[in-house]
């Protein structure tokens, strides 16, 4: 599903426009995003929580050609999700 499926699927079920919908998934995702930057966690109760990990500098190895690189640290979005979810997926 991509987001204009998605939007479709929101607008139908809310029962509000497609503008509404992606105005309304626009602003989830905004909002999230200024969220996880700050480094606050973002949880939807049953459905999962969004958070941020420190991924460790690490070696590498470019696939081409074999030479050792340096991979530094950086933060990683995590999704973990919720007992909801898990349920409904299996």
């Amino acid at each position: 599903m991509n987001k204009g499926e998605l939007i479709k699927m929101i607008a139908a079920d809310a029962k509000i426009s497609q503008i509404q919908a992606n105005a309304a998934l626009n602003s989830f995702m905004l909002i999230t995003s200024e969220a996880l930057k700050k480094g606050d966690k973002v949880t939807l109760v049953g459905f999962g929580t969004f958070g941020i990990s420190l991924r460790s500098a690490r070696i590498g190895r470019n696939p081409q050609t074999g030479k050792v690189i340096q991979i530094d640290a950086r933060k990683v979005v995590r999704f973990k999700p919720g007992t909801d979810l898990s349920k409904e997926v299996k």
